[in-house]
């Protein structure tokens, strides 16, 4: 186990110096630059603030001065705010976590929850009832679910406000990100649970005469969930770096919104500051996925 935990360790770290050459290089060879839309800025003063975040020295140079402050715990401040980026990233993606926490939390439950009725019931109204909206949900992407909600609920119902001072109304943004992994956590869940069904030990503990939920419950929910612990881990980081266009129409101040800020001012170090911590996230959540596998079921072996 500690063996396969440093090879990931190292293999996480190869990955992210990867993701950080392509991020810096392709950014960098979009025509433009940070303060090409300030009309008021002159020449002088331009070519001033190219030298303090050192945007006129060659590429490697400034990718090298990049490195050289992120190992030492500098992430640098906004080119366009001034901001330091460590807080505004802590701060930013404490919300975001709170509000992909949450949708995951949903989904995991009623997705488990609806797979195993699916099973249960296989071929009659409740499976085929559940099998069907989780098709239509898995098939409409989340800014569209989200886009409805808000018509729907906020515009027409009343129920929610259409936008609140503190951004913390997460009702309709956490439905709008559950619903898609809802959907999927149900269909991966019933698949599961019926090739698990179909193992001798079942068979035995039901001609024993164990119940068919306690069979269900008790002996075939557990070998069912491999699968799906394979998949939650993934999609929390999914939720978390794919939320950028959710919190966007609820106007939530997450990091998915800052993202997309920098990338509309052509904020250099944020977006290479975002960019490195998400990727960060995933290949912590993927490791961390790839570790539960061993606890839920002790006979996978990790090479």
């Amino acid at each position: 186990m500690k063996s396969y935990i440093w090879k990931r360790v190292l293999l996480a770290i190869f990955t992210l110096f990867i993701i950080s050459i392509i991020t810096f290089f392709t950014m960098n060879a979009i025509p433009g630059g940070p303060f090409d839309s300030e009309k008021a800025t002159t020449p002088e003063v331009k070519a001033a603030l190219e030298e303090r975040y050192n945007l006129d020295k060659p590429l490697m140079t400034q990718y090298f001065i990049y490195l050289n402050n992120l190992f030492h715990g500098d992430w640098g401040i906004s080119i366009k705010t001034g901001r330091e980026i460590k807080p505004t990233i802590g701060s930013r993606f404490a919300i975001s976590a709170r509000l992909g926490g949450m949708a995951l939390l949903v989904s995991i439950i009623f997705g488990i929850i609806f797979g195993s009725l699916a099973a249960l019931y296989r071929n009659r109204w409740p499976d085929r009832v559940i099998i069907f909206f989780t098709t239509l949900l898995t098939a409409m992407p989340s800014f569209v679910l989200a886009t409805l909600l808000l018509y729907v609920f906020s515009i027409q119902l009343g129920w929610f406000p259409v936008w609140s001072a503190d951004g913390t109304n997460y009702v309709l943004p956490v439905i709008s990100l559950a619903l898609y992994p809802t959907a999927y956590i149900t269909r991966l869940t019933k698949s599961s649970m019926l090739d698990v069904l179909g193992q001798d030990y079942i068979r035995t503990a039901e001609a024993k005469g164990v119940s068919r939920s306690k069979v269900l419950f008790k002996h075939a929910l557990r070998n069912a969930l491999i699968p799906v612990v394979t998949y939650i881990g993934p999609e929390f980081a999914y939720i978390i770096t794919g939320s950028l266009v959710v919190e966007n129409i609820f106007t939530i101040g997450g990091l998915g919104q800052e993202f997309v800020t920098s990338i509309n001012n052509r904020d250099y170090s944020m977006i290479m500051a975002t960019t490195l911590f998400l990727a960060t996230v995933m290949v912590a959540v993927n490791l961390l996925t790839d570790i539960l596998y061993k606890v839920i079921d002790p006979r996978i072996e990790l090479d």
